[in-house]
């Protein structure tokens, strides 16, 4: 019934009012959806400590050195950039 009904009509209002109120549900059920799963995505957010985040970064991709003397030489290291030019 709803179809024959759908298939006669043949006036743009009508068309243009059915596609209307279709964006219109689509709009409200994604307006609920928003409103119900948005408190609850933004309980499971922590706040992240930006110097301990860096900080386990950074243990995480550098390894330590086991070598005394180089560990000594990294330590005592100048780059060409550090030393005054002659």
């Amino acid at each position: 019934m709803m179809v024959n009904m759908l298939m006669s009509i043949n006036d743009p209002i009508a068309i243009f009012l059915i596609i209307l109120g279709c964006a219109i549900v689509i709009a409200a059920v994604a307006l609920i959806i928003y409103k119900v799963l948005h408190p609850k995505l933004k309980q499971e957010e922590k706040k992240i400590d930006e110097e301990k985040a860096v900080q386990e970064e950074l243990n995480r991709v550098l390894e330590p050195i086991d070598d005394e003397k180089l560990s000594q030489d990294i330590q005592n290291y100048k780059s060409d950039e550090d030393k005054p030019k002659k």
